[in-house]
């Protein structure tokens, strides 16, 4: 009964219940086990075994191909059949295929070709699942694609629309595990339809490890209850839920909510071939100075998330602001206030033909199971790109059209937040910063008051771990006579620090850090600060976050200024 099989499978029987499609591609999380309900409780089934035994059980012959293994089969009855019409077919063409099947997918699918005709003749009912499908039919351009691939290509798209294959019971399943990685020709055929398989949900993941620990086994080896075990792994497939109970179970290491996370984060940045990093912050907002506004902002963002009103969280924020105004800091602080996981995207291009765009479908894929999850941009200026993109045979562009779709899909509001970092939001493409992706724009700036300079001082005195003889702060600093962003103050504070131990002294003394903030001298670049300062305060989409100073600034006059100082800075 399909109603047994999750979500996924029931759609593909309807799909292939339709009689108008004979060629299925499958993607995702193709290797891991599969769900099926039973009056008795779920069991849980390999995809290859449940595709052969369960989805086509009723096929009489069902035949598995793979690079590595070649033509195998379901059961020995088919593998009979089988080789008793390869051994008719090598009298007649001299060949001796039945002592020897060749592995290589061309000779192969010859073979399996001349094998179903004879068969479908018959009016039998047949299945072939080829596993690892990105090694057979690759993503290549035209022309770097190989005779072999090419002619790969032909049989399988042969087979998809011959009148004889889709009249009869007859059923191709390519099995990858990112979409991107087959060749475009394939994923584009109308006589082909692709379904994904996802990465199991709270309710499955609770369901699985229910069943493989009884409550009496399962208190022996964890401290984490079975219900928030089922929530705190989610990204995780059954066979990486079934690894943590092994090892706690083989190795008696009790599971704890601390190791439960650290391991969780050691087998999803491994299952991201390392392009996702997690963010740690053992802190909280309270450690950012200044910035006041900003924080009361994100922390109404935060009480919404524990409210559960998903429905008022912005899709994304854009926190741009002058290099050194903390901008990483506030939201890595963020993460550590949220209760939710942060991932930082690492570099997933690569220079090899289709494996950046897999590697991103990974990565997304990864997100979507994660939520409820919040993804940090550094850079997102340089990182993103934009749709015009060219010169990588348009790879840049379909990363960017990857990305800006996948953050447009409102199925995720309050389960995936962005934050996208910037000195310069005026060089990010508006596809991006429209409302529906990155939506609120916050802008950071340099102290603005004698109370945040001395908060940014403290701050920045705990940071570096700078102990002073005696509570003081320096005469510039009270005085405003210095600018100075979080960088600059930390770069500053350190040198008091250097000064501090060059002249033997235990403790920094009000002396010395008179004297150094009176010799610092902040590296200078001032149009490039000050264009990134207006792009900051044009881009903000909020005026009560804006200093004081900026909030009447003519908008137009703003722009103006900006457009003028890019025609001087390079």
């Amino acid at each position: 009964m399909i109603e047994n099989y999750p979500v996924w499978a029931q759609h593909f029987a309807k799909k292939y219940l339709g009689r108008t499609l004979n060629q299925f591609i499958i993607h995702g999380n193709v290797h891991d086990l599969v769900q099926v309900e039973r009056e008795e409780g779920s069991t849980f089934h390999r995809l290859k075994t449940f595709m052969a035994e369960e989805f086509f059980g009723a096929r009489e012959i069902v035949i598995f191909y793979d690079r590595a293994s070649g033509i195998y089969f379901r059961d020995h009855k088919s593998q009979q059949d089988f080789n008793q019409a390869l051994t008719g077919r090598d009298t007649i063409a001299g060949t001796e295929h039945a002592k020897k099947l060749p592995k290589d997918p061309v000779s192969a699918f010859n073979i399996l070709e001349q094998y179903f005709r004879s068969r479908l003749d018959q009016k039998k009912s047949v299945a072939l699942i080829i596993d690892f499908a990105e090694t057979i039919v690759p993503a290549n351009e035209a022309g770097s694609t190989g005779s072999e691939d090419r002619n790969s290509l032909v049989y399988l798209l042969k087979w998809a629309h011959d009148p004889l294959f889709l009249a009869a019971d007859f059923t191709t399943v390519l099995l990858t595990e990112n979409l991107s990685d087959l060749n475009r020709t394939m994923i584009q055929n109308p006589y082909s339809s692709e379904i994904r398989i996802p990465l199991p949900d709270e309710k499955s993941r609770l369901s699985y490890i229910q069943q493989e620990c009884d409550s009496e086994v399962y208190s022996t080896i964890s401290k984490v209850p079975i219900p928030v075990m089922a929530q705190m792994t989610a990204g995780l497939g059954y066979l990486k839920i079934k690894s943590i109970l092994s090892n706690a179970s083989q190795n008696n290491e009790l599971i704890t909510f601390e190791s439960l996370t650290e391991i969780k984060k050691e087998l999803i940045e491994a299952e991201a071939y390392g392009l996702l990093e997690f963010v740690q912050s053992e802190g909280n907002l309270d450690r950012v100075a200044g910035h006041t506004k900003v924080k009361t902002h994100l922390r109404q963002t935060i009480q919404a998330l524990k409210m559960g009103r998903r429905d008022v969280i912005p899709m994304g924020y854009l926190v741009c602001g002058p290099v050194g105004t903390g901008k990483t800091y506030l939201v890595t602080q963020f993460s550590g206030e949220v209760g939710i996981p942060m991932v930082k995207l690492k570099n997933f291009r690569s220079q090899w033909q289709g494996v950046t765009e897999g590697n991103l479908e990974k990565i997304l894929n990864l997100l979507k199971a994660m939520a409820p999850v919040a993804v940090m941009i550094d850079e997102a200026d340089a990182y993103l790109g934009n749709r015009s993109s060219s010169g990588d045979s348009g790879v840049s562009s379909r990363v960017f059209s990857q990305i800006a779709t996948f953050m447009s899909d409102t199925s995720n509001r309050g389960r995936i937040i962005w934050f996208l970092m910037t000195a310069r939001p005026d060089l990010m493409p508006i596809d991006l910063k429209r409302q529906g992706r990155a939506e609120e724009h916050i802008a950071l700036f340099p102290p603005d008051n004698e109370t945040e300079r001395i908060e940014l001082f403290n701050a920045m005195k705990k940071k570096t771990g700078l102990e002073l003889a005696e509570e003081y702060i320096p005469k510039s600093i009270l005085k405003g006579e210095l600018t100075l962003s979080g960088a600059d103050m930390e770069a500053a504070l350190t040198r008091a620090k250097f000064k501090t131990a060059s002249e033997g002294l235990a403790k920094t003394t009000p002396d010395i850090l008179d004297f150094v903030f009176a010799d610092f001298l902040p590296p200078t670049y001032p149009e490039e600060v000050q264009l990134q300062t207006l792009a900051a305060v044009s881009e903000c989409t909020s005026k009560s976050l804006l200093p004081e100073r900026y909030r009447k600034l003519d908008r137009n006059k703003v722009l103006s200024q900006i457009q003028k100082l890019k025609e001087t800075v390079r």
